[in-house]
């Protein structure tokens, strides 16, 4: 089975609301779709979200990285050699993380189809199902009470509340939120690198105080600042996750090794898709460290990869994959079937991706 094309296009899919962090707002979905195609007729699908205030990758740098540095690196190459194929991607052009993603999801794809298993099989098959968490966006305390009234509705159990915007108000929007949300209900928050070191201590401390009874707690300092997350993590009476400050093998070993963070967040589109994703969770499971697998904004070819990848590494006990849901309509056909809150991982070969439908994606060419 050998590589014949690359084959790229853009969708946009519309958000049920905006979507608000401390870094950014968007009303829209808006990927670069990667088709693979080989001498065989398989496809092999993959996707990527511009992220520009996050992982410095736009559309034009996703489109371009792909064009002129990877395409020429993997045509013509057996999908067999899925190893070798990897490395050399992943040496062809520096940075460009999300790029990487979208041909490696797509890569792994192939190599499902050709030996007829699901990618999470070959990659561990450790379960089959698995729950994602809902965001609840960064608003008026009122709103997020509202949203976290309707995800409840929806069937929702574990509520991710954006954070870190107006950091004075995070108390009050986070009672808000856990008077309507009641005791049961998990609730985690995501401060996007929002608070300064000492402000994130102060905050969470005010938090446990209240009884908010919060799971977690993700990147509430700027990425680069791995000292000031080792002083929150030393200094919070909450559990720290570590995001946007791991982006690689290397850094997840370098906060594990600190104990900057008490878990990390694996997300494809930080790391440059499932084989350095794997690099990260083996130094998690060397270091005993628990992961989230988590998401950008992203339709389902993508989060649909990190379905694969959840479901076969044990590691991952956290799950942030709510992109799918938070989209209006969904345009692509196969893969994982999103039934709110549960998530059932396809049993096809590769990754369960049957296409997209007519009318839904623009091609480049």
């Amino acid at each position: 089975m050998k590589i014949t094309q690359v084959r790229l296009g853009k969708i946009s899919v519309p958000l049920r609301v905006p979507f608000k962090t401390a870094l950014r707002s968007v009303s829209s979905v808006e990927d670069v779709v990667v088709e693979l195609h080989t001498d065989t007729g398989h496809i092999g699908y993959g996707e990527a979200p511009p992220t520009g205030v996050i992982t410095g990758d736009t559309t034009g740098a996703i489109i371009g990285a792909i064009q002129d540095h990877i395409a020429p690196t993997i045509l013509g190459r057996d999908v067999a050699d899925l190893e070798s194929i990897l490395i050399a991607m992943n040496g062809c052009i520096l940075h460009n993380t999300s790029a990487k993603a979208a041909v490696d999801m797509a890569l792994y794809d192939l190599y499902g189809q050709l030996y007829g298993l699901p990618v999470y099989r070959l990659l561990g098959g450790n379960r089959t199902q698995i729950e994602t968490d809902i965001t609840i966006s960064v608003n008026s305390p009122e709103e997020m009470a509202k949203d976290t009234q309707n995800a409840i509705d929806r069937g929702y159990q574990v509520l991710k509340c954006k954070v870190g915007k107006e950091p004075e108000k995070d108390l009050e929007r986070l009672l808000a939120i856990r008077r309507t949300a009641g005791p049961n209900r998990k609730i985690r928050i995501d401060a996007n690198q929002g608070w300064n070191p000492k402000q994130a201590v102060r905050l969470l401390n005010q938090m446990q105080e209240h009884d908010l009874d919060i799971e977690f707690c993700e990147q509430p300092v700027p990425a680069w600042d791995l000292e000031g997350l080792k002083y929150v993590t030393d200094h919070s009476p909450v559990p720290i996750l570590a995001d946007e400050s791991v982006f690689s093998d290397r850094d997840a070993l370098r906060i594990m090794q600190m104990r900057a963070a008490d878990y990390v967040n694996i997300k494809l589109m930080k790391c440059g898709g499932i084989y350095n994703a794997l690099h990260i969770a083996s130094a998690a499971e060397s270091y005993g460290v628990e992961c989230m697998i988590g998401c950008m904004l992203e339709a389902k070819i993508s989060v649909n990869a990190a379905v694969h990848l959840a479901c076969a590494k044990q590691i991952i006990t956290k799950v942030d994959l709510d992109g799918p849901v938070l989209c209006s309509e969904d345009p692509i056909l196969g893969g994982a079937v999103f039934c709110e809150k549960d998530i059932t991982v396809s049993t096809a070969p590769g990754m369960g991706i049957q296409g997209i439908q007519p009318g839904k994606i623009q091609y480049l060419h």
